[in-house]
């Protein structure tokens, strides 16, 4: 009895192959192996593919990124060179700057020589004439003092 209840509660293996026999003959009989036959032909191109696209693919792309990797590294030398041209033109332009600063400097320090001379000439100038100007006036208070006492 136990068994028996067991088989019909629990046990449900018979069902469920009978359930899977059903669906597969209605599959098989629906489709008629269609779904084979794509398979099939699925696994026929993935074996063309692998064997004969692929490798030609391979093959391309290898020889064009080599060609590619070739050019690359021919411009990168030709900016390399472009760099190191500019690296000097600047150096050039630095040393040459650096030139014009130095004579500026130099033509500032023989100009303000130059200011600081004529200005010890004039204030030289202006001392004789302030000499000259005090004994001219002195003379005069002199000439002054002659009429001043009649």
């Amino acid at each position: 009895d136990v068994g028996e209840i067991y088989s019909r509660l629990l046990d449900h293996r018979p069902v469920i192959q009978g359930e899977i026999r059903y669906f597969v003959k209605e599959f098989e009989e629906k489709r008629g192996l269609r779904e084979l036959r794509v398979l099939e032909n699925l696994k026929n191109t993935i074996f063309e593919t692998n064997e004969y696209v692929l490798p030609k693919c391979e093959q391309a792309m290898h020889d064009n990124l080599n060609e590619a990797f070739k050019r690359l590294q021919a411009a990168n030398d030709t900016i390399h060179r472009l760099q190191e041209k500019e690296h000097e033109e600047r150096k050039l332009q630095a040393d040459k700057l650096m030139g014009r600063e130095e004579k500026r400097i130099a033509h500032w320090e023989e100009f303000m020589k130059e200011q600081q001379n004529k200005r010890a000439e004039v204030d030289e100038e202006h001392r004789k004439a302030m000499e000259r100007l005090k004994e001219q006036y002195s003379e005069m208070e002199k000439e002054l003092a002659k009429y001043v006492s009649f």
